[in-house]
């Protein structure tokens, strides 16, 4: 007696539109799968409408107030600069409406199957958009994350991320509240737009999980480009008219807060329990090396899974996941030596260990470092510093981690970190030749170290 396979209305249903969902649906239709999506926002997710590419434009036009400035040092005569906040949120704002058309488009292409509306899970091989029943052989849920506010009095009067992106006109004076990636990054495009910022953090150093030099030399640039930095200060309160307490009983009026701090899974009314699916004590969902949670059917990626919430990471989990469904290739992802980069001012970037890490984790290490004035500044009164530091075992001379604070960062650790993944020794990076004269030529030409 034979039996058939249950048959599905498709092979997967995903859930949710940002960039790893529209990458994992769209590259499993590549492979011949039947595939449907569900959004109820717009394509693209946190990093297209309210993440990395509006805070990118953000930061690059926060930066044109230090070009003006050191402009004059290279001869350069410039009236008294201008800023609209009106004009830069229009044109963003038609950057990231073109931006969603090109994701629905590549959705649309590729044969996916789009259905608007939010979509809940009512079994292991069925969901339900906006009354209608779907069923799939495989689900994915790759809802991302969401801005967490702490729970004090006043926190309706504050804003996130989610937010600042719409401001109808930029503040006077605005509080950006935390110490992480996304707390200096915003602080750091008020104060390059002109607006009287504090960055307050209840942590003693800023950036806590990168290396902890990082965080202390970060403090001190950031303050000499105007921002007002209170470590071990946290809102116990927030009154009408935005008059902030902290837990210290100082007091500050605002025209605008800002809560950065952190986000969690974006869980919440998915049906995931119901259905049987694990979730943390932070509503992340427990994935296994290929992302399948602890239902057979049910998978998922992103910063919904809390492993390493970076949007490159999100679709080279996409990916995998395509080829271990509809290719037979089980394919983990390698989420070691991943490297990243935080769009301050100044830039930070980092691929590999900390020296913290490192310390806890390997033998004996050299650590190198060197900080200097840029040739860019050099003409002008600027006294800021770029900062490049090497984490490198001592044993086997293999350079376990590279960090970097100064202009371009980001750009710099990109090439770096195919060393680093490549396991290059620091014999290898003094081999090289470095490009004269630029930044990134200290990174080989760095011999002494500055400790062990």
């Amino acid at each position: 007696m034979s039996t058939s396979l249950p048959r599905y209305d498709c092979d997967l249903f995903t859930i949710g539109g940002g960039s790893g969902g529209v990458r994992a649906s769209r590259v499993s239709a590549g492979y011949g799968a039947r595939v449907a999506i569900a959004e109820s926002g717009r394509f693209g997710g946190t990093c297209v409408n309210v993440g990395c590419i509006p805070k990118k434009l953000f930061s690059f036009a926060a930066h044109f107030r230090e070009d003006f400035r050191i402009a004059a040092s290279f001869g350069w005569t410039v009236g008294e600069p201008r800023f609209d906040w009106a004009t830069l949120v229009a044109n963003k704002d038609r950057e990231i409406a073109r931006l969603n058309g090109v994701y629905e488009r590549l959705l649309t292409n590729a044969g996916v199957a789009i259905h608007r509306g939010r979509a809940r899970i009512v079994d292991p091989h069925t969901v339900e958009v906006e009354g209608r029943s779907i069923t799939a052989r495989h689900l994915l849920v790759a809802t991302g994350s969401w801005p967490q506010v702490p729970a004090i009095p006043g926190r309706e009067l504050a804003v996130t991320s989610n937010e600042i992106f719409a401001l109808g006109q930029l503040p006077r004076r605005a509080l950006v509240v935390g110490g992480g990636y996304i707390a200096v990054e915003f602080a750091s495009i008020f104060a390059g737009l002109g607006v009287a910022t504090t960055l307050a953090y209840r942590g003693a150093r800023l950036l806590r999980g990168f290396d902890a030099e990082l965080g202390e030399r970060l403090a001190a640039e950031m303050a000499q480009n105007g921002v007002t930095i209170r470590l071990r200060a946290n809102p116990a309160m927030i009154a009408p008219g935005l008059r902030v307490t902290f837990d210290d009983g100082a007091t500050g009026e605002y025209d605008l807060v800002l809560f950065a701090t952190g986000r969690k899974p974006n869980t919440a009314g998915l049906g995931l329990e119901a259905a049987g699916v694990t979730l943390d004590g932070a509503g992340a969902i427990g994935v296994d090396a290929l992302s399948r949670s602890a239902v057979e059917s049910i998978w998922a990626i992103g910063d919904v899974t809390n492993r390493l919430n970076l949007t490159p990471v999100a679709t080279a989990e996409a990916m995998a996941l395509a080829r271990t469904l509809f290719r037979g290739e089980p394919t983990p992802v390698d989420h070691a030596n991943v490297p990243t980069a935080i769009f301050s001012d100044p830039n930070v970037a980092t691929v590999g260990l900390s020296e913290e890490a490192a310390r806890a984790r390997e033998g004996g290490l050299q650590i190198f470092k060197t900080s200097f004035r840029s040739l860019r500044d050099s003409l002008s009164a600027s006294e800021h510093r770029t900062f490049m530091k090497l984490v490198v075992d001592a044993k086997t001379q293999r350079v376990l981690g590279a960090h970097m604070i100064g202009p371009d960062a980001g750009e710099i650790i990109q090439g770096v970190a195919i060393a680093v993944k490549m396991g290059a020794t620091k014999p290898q990076f003094d081999a090289t030749i470095g490009i004269h004269p630029t930044a990134a030529e200290e990174f080989v030409t760095m011999r002494e170290p500055a400790s062990a």
